[in-house]
């Protein structure tokens, strides 16, 4: 976020609220570490999703770097062990494949994670190792590989010795090789071993080894290094990437592991002077550019760990070893704890996990909101599922609401093994959904997955499945990138299109392919060779260059077809593929990743286009606009802020200058076409974003780093005009059409104190609520995904500070008003109108006003339940049209909006009046029960106050008195449990009136239907009970109550208020 100027759009959306719908399973973690302290306290850093720390051991996690980092890839992280408060991280994971991102140098803690502060070294980019000298925390040691792309100074081992305030670089090998490991003796922390890796990446290649990786020992602290892997042993010729580990058990005792052509793990007795091969297993060394890391038992000198696909252990200094198995593979850091060494946190493709035995049992990773997706699909089902790829995992498809109030993993469900590519569901069929699968589906070349859900099987559809591992892309048939286009036409749901190098067309749902094109891709030959390096091969599919990369059909006109590639080229075919055309906007330059082409709702000829270039070490945004169909084109960068890449854009549907582009840090967005650009707040996260998709008047984005995310109702985007001022902006926006959404019965059921563990009866999902300055709670999702807002959502605008309260009332068709809210002081947290400038949002329950709740003054208690009074709500309104009125001071602003059914039900109108007339004269009736058990405790107060106050000639009034006072028991105990002591002591006594009609209104509100029959009948019954009650009280006032006052009133003693 460097050079990003403050933006004046920044308060139209902080008012906004966006919401993680999950999935709660983990990206790649590549950095953790532990409290030295404190046997419950870890962290770890998501390569793409900030900072995260458990208090628990593991059983639940919470980001703490967000509002603090701005960038979301952590490669490194480290706990001082003198100042467990102070904690380093370093930013840009060094793990750099197809999907690395990039950092913006190191930060720190010194609370704990509280907060945190930037120390510089933003030009390092990738970091891959901090130590902490042990005995002083200001003292810190960074790994720097440097940028990944190109060649820079920035990059070696950096030294600070006052906290970060100063940074010393004092390992430079060269501009193209940068530091990716370090380990310190903490026996000895004067002596410290660095790795230098010679490595590089671009889109059509990773290279790693050269005559720059090298192994240094450094024995006074880092002031002066030498070269250890040119000592005896270690192995001859060209290195690649080196993991190194002192033995803190061990006095001179090194492990390293060695990418070369004599690769394994090397060992040295002396400190570096002199070298021996323990162990040449390729097991230990697969994907070396990927793993490559050695940690040595801090209280066992002949235990060593490898973390690679597999965990490995060994006991005998590193000769033979044996599996640690752990949640998921593909498996890179391992902080063990220096006083405890069955005590650890270890982190993989999966996420990050806790053991406290050594590794035989871990904590679960299916609790980190840190997913790594891809391209997103969303169906047409109600409610809509957002579907995704996730990295090192599988395709998934998540609800954007679940009838729980949260949304939990057994919500979602894994449509196929796709953790790569696009995903396309069936326009007319959700069972069917389609995805690409290169990395994670046997099959051959472009793995092409189509998902049954009726049957649960997974058919391999590729275009051409050819082998190709080990084979070069220029020798394939067909090339197919790590993430190809699969895409429906929105013509006709019979036909789906797949992008190579060629674009492909089938029309019997992958049965047959048939290609519709030429090679739309530049073909050259020296970019498609084999990647890796000279050392090791890496064939995984990543690296398949010059294909598409991006397709869509005009939804305007069918059979035109717009194509995009991963080296910088844009075709449109305008006869369903016969002809071709290049349109590539001649200011692209060469070379560049075609992200999206987004073809505008409004204008056939309006295309729209994001591209980057960051793995050729270019960070610029490129935003481009055509207007006449693609013969000439704009660019639409505007003021958008440098060093920020352009990964997708769409354009809205209703709003036609409204824009959004998901970069490496977030959303932006433009109302003016590309003019002017704003970065979209609202708790949106600091995250690459990969896709964007609009479904109705929701923007849904897939974030590579933190899950799903959903904006509910972009409509205030839509009527804001361009610029600002009370004259041009509304004060009251429209709100969107709302849909009654009904909850399960018992969600919310085990609502506490705590954390909830469980969102209803039998399902599995924490969520806590954290009290704000201002008195409301705000639920904190941790192993779940978050609900829609239960309700209407009303944004209004402030463009200065009220001098009066805010008022908000909600009425019915006909005009009378169902509910107010204010912003005053006085209105409870809950319902009180938030006041900040530019926009507000307050969300509407859908309620009419809840029962009255019995005074707790008049309440009659031995001492205070410890379980608190359930909150009531009013009966839900049925479908229809409602208005919105505000006032702010002088102005006044009204609007309407219709309030949908669920169109799962096919409950008719005339039912939800007839639930909804019976469920109000129960709430009217229990309100008036109340009321009335108010007035008998009041009158009960009054007679024992009465009789002690009776002089003594008129004593014979005592009796009167409480003969009264015992039929007006008998009447309080018939409508309420007069003698329940708690909330929940429900079961040691009849229930009252109050608690039958409390049941009632249950089975009448429960679904979307008519009451039934009998119900309606029991409440009538009830209702008349109730009735003949309040008549007996109002008979006692009007009969013995008013003779006792006669009585009383000629003694000079104040009568009783009835």
């Amino acid at each position: 976020m460097k050079n990003e100027t403050k933006q004046e759009g920044n308060s139209i959306t902080e008012g906004f609220k966006w919401r993680c719908i999950g999935p709660p399973r983990g990206g790649r973690v590549v950095a953790v570490a532990g409290d030295p302290t404190d046997p419950m306290t870890f962290y770890f850093g998501a390569c793409a999703g900030g900072i995260w720390k458990t208090t628990d051991g593991g059983t639940y996690w919470e980001c703490v770097s967000d509002g603090y980092l701005t960038s979301a890839t952590i490669g490194a992280l480290a706990v001082s062990d003198s100042d467990p408060n102070v904690i380093y991280a370093g930013t840009g994971e060094t793990t750099i494949r197809v999907d690395v991102s990039f950092g913006d140098g190191v930060y720190k803690s010194t609370n704990g994670g509280k907060s945190w502060v930037h120390l510089g070294l933003e030009e390092t980019r990738h970091i891959g190792e901090i130590r902490i000298h042990p005995e002083n925390s200001d003292i810190a040691y960074v790994a720097a590989l440097g940028h990944a792309f190109g060649e820079n100074p920035e990059r070696g081992v950096y030294r600070t010795t006052d906290g970060g305030k100063h940074w010393d670089l004092i390992l430079y090998q060269s501009a193209r090789a940068g530091a990716v490991d370090l380990s310190l003796d903490p026996t000895n922390p004067r002596i410290l071993f660095a790795s230098i890796w010679e490595t590089s990446r671009n889109f059509w290649n990773l290279s790693s080894g050269g005559s720059g990786s090298a192994l240094f020992r450094s024995t006074d602290g880092g002031d002066s290094w030498q070269e250890v892997s040119t000592h005896p042993g270690f192995p001859v010729g060209m290195k690649g990437k080196i993991g190194v580990a002192v033995s803190p058990a061990k006095s001179g005792r090194v492990w390293a592991l060695v990418e070369a052509e004599q690769a394994g793990l090397y060992r040295s007795e002396d400190g570096g002077d002199s070298w021996s091969l323990v162990s040449p297993n390729r097991d230990l060394l697969h994907r070396p550019w990927y793993y490559t890391h050695v940690f040595a038992d801090p209280s066992h000198g002949d235990t060593v760990y490898v973390t690679n696909f597999q965990m490995w252990k060994s006991t005998d200094g590193g000769s033979s070893f044996q599996e640690v198995t752990t949640p998921h593979g593909d498996n890179h850091d391992l902080w063990i704890d220096p006083g405890n060494n069955q005590r650890m946190v270890q982190g993989n493709d999966g996420g990050a996990n806790v053991s406290f035995n050594g590794g035989d049992t871990w904590s679960t990773i299916y609790n980190q909101m840190t997913a790594q997706l891809y391209r997103l699909d969303i169906d047409n089902q109600f409610p809509y599922r957002v579907y995704g790829t996730q990295q090192d995992n599988t395709s998934i498809s998540v609800p954007s609401a679940a009838e729980w109030g949260v949304i939990t993993m057994s919500d979602c469900t894994l449509p196929g093994t796709g953790e790569s590519g696009f995903i396309a569901v069936h326009p007319e069929d959700p069972n069917i959904v389609y995805s690409g699968a290169v990395g994670s589906s046997p099959g051959g070349n472009g793995a092409l997955q189509r998902y049954d859900h009726r049957t649960r099987q997974i058919q391999m559809i590729n275009v051409w499945p050819e082998e190709s591992t080990g084979f070069a892309p220029k020798d394939l048939k067909y090339r197919f990138a790590w993430t190809f286009p699969i895409v429906f036409s929105p013509h006709d749901s019979n036909t789906i299109y797949a992008g190579g190098n060629h674009l492909f067309r089938s029309h019997n749902e992958g049965q047959s392919w048939q290609a519709i094109s030429p090679d739309l891709s530049r073909n050259r030959a020296e970019k498609l060779g084999l990647s890796g390096g000279t050392l090791t091969v890496d064939s995984a599919g990543a690296e398949q260059y010059a294909t598409l990369s991006t397709f869509v059909e005009s939804p305007h006109r069918p059979g035109e077809l717009w194509a995009g590639t991963d080296d910088g080229l844009l075709h449109v075919s305008r006869d369903g593929g016969s002809h071709w055309r290049k349109v590539t906007p001649k200011a692209l330059p060469e070379w560049s990743y075609i992200g999206a082409v987004e073809i505008s709702a409004h204008n056939a000829d309006i295309i729209y286009l994001s591209a980057t270039r960051y793995k050729l070490d270019d960070y610029d945004p490129y935003l481009y606009r055509s207007q006449d169909g693609g013969k000439s084109w704009q660019s639409i960068n505007g003021n958008f802020p440098t060093g920020e890449i352009t990964r997708v854009i769409r354009s809205d549907t209703v709003r036609p200058d409204l824009l959004f582009v998901g970069t490496e840090t977030g959303i932006f967005y433009s109302l003016d076409d590309g003019k002017h650009w704003s970065r979209m707040r609202g708790g949106f996260p600091v995250v690459p974003v990969y896709d964007l998709k609009i479904k109705d008047t929701d923007l849904v984005a897939a974030t590579h780093g933190r899950s799903f995310w959903i904006l509910d109702d972009i409509t205030p985007l839509r009527e804001m005009p361009i610029g600002s001022g009370k004259k041009t902006i509304p004060l009251l926006f429209t709100p969107r059409s709302t849909y009654r959404l009904k909850l399960q019965w018992a969600a919310g059921v085990f609502a506490g104190d705590g954390k909830d563990y469980s969102p209803a009866f039998g399902l599995a999902g924490a969520t806590y609520r954290d009290k704000q300055p201002d008195g409301t709670n705000v639920r904190r999702h941790l192993d779940v995904g978050e609900n829609p807002p239960g309700g209407a959502i009303v944004y209004y605008w402030l463009e200065s500070q009220p001098e009066s309260a805010v008022e908000l009332s909600i009425y019915d068709k006909a005009g009378v008003v169902i509910d107010n809210f204010s912003s005053a002081e006085t209105e409870k947290p809950e319902r009180r109108l938030p006041e900040k400038l530019g926009l507000n949002r307050f969300v509407w329950n859908l309620s009419y006003r809840a029962v009255q709740p019995l005074n707790p003054a008049l309440a009659t208690r031995d001492y205070e339940p410890l379980a608190r009074e359930p909150k009531g709500r009013g009966p839900a309104a049925p479908p229809g049209q409602y208005k919105v009125r505000l006032s702010v001071g002088e102005m006044r602003a009204t609007t309407s909006f219709s309030l949908l059914k669920d169109p799962r039900v096919g409950t008719t109108q005339a039912e939800f009046n007839e639930q909804f007339e019976l469920l109000r004269e129960l709430n009217t009736k229990r309100s008036e029960l109340r009321t009335q058990v108010d007035r008998i405790r009041q009158i009960k107060r009054q007679l024992d106050d009465l009789v002690e106050k009776l002089p003594k000639g008129v004593r014979n009034a005592v009796s009167s008195a409480t003969s009264i006072r015992n039929k007006l028991e008998i009447i309080e105990n018939v409508l309420v449990d007069a003698q329940r002591e708690s909330p929940r002591d429900i079961l040691r006594r009849p229930a009252g009136l109050d608690d039958t009609l409390g049941d009632l209104m249950w089975c009448v509100t429960m679904s979307d239907t008519a009451p039934p029959i009998q119900t309606q009948k029991v409440s009538a019954e009830v209702v008349r009970k109730i009735d003949g009650e309040i008549r007996k009280l109002n008979k006692l006032v009007d009969g013995p109550i008013a003779a006792l006052n006669a009585k009383v009133e000629k003694a000079g003693v104040p009568a009783i208020i009835a």
